[in-house]
């Protein structure tokens, strides 16, 4: 297996949880104040590789983008979701994981 292979993961789960909450990579970027970019919530999405801190980056942007859809009750109940979450070569990550935010 070469380099690139190893760096590439194949669809994420952030993808997922995008699709269901009706997310798209602009939704991400508008709402971050940490400059996050189209290409780097894409490269999120689909499997590349990214540094601790990018990931960190991405699950922030993805918290206040859903923050700002949900109705003031379902507020207190939102589980924020971490890079272990999203992302299937994060330290820590579980197969099993089941999103609590879905009932």
């Amino acid at each position: 297996m070469n380099e690139a292979n190893e760096l590439n993961h194949g669809p994420q789960r952030i993808d997922e949880i995008m699709q269901y909450w009706g997310l798209d990579n602009h939704d991400l970027v508008n709402v971050s104040t940490e400059q996050l970019t189209h290409k780097q919530v894409q490269k999120a999405r689909a499997g590349r590789q990214l540094t601790l801190k990018m990931m960190q980056k991405v699950a922030r942007a993805l918290n206040v983008a859903i923050w700002y859809r949900l109705e003031e009750e379902a507020k207190e109940s939102y589980y924020e979701y971490i890079h272990r979450d999203l992302f299937t070569y994060a330290k820590g990550f579980d197969p099993a994981w089941q999103d609590p935010n879905r009932k």
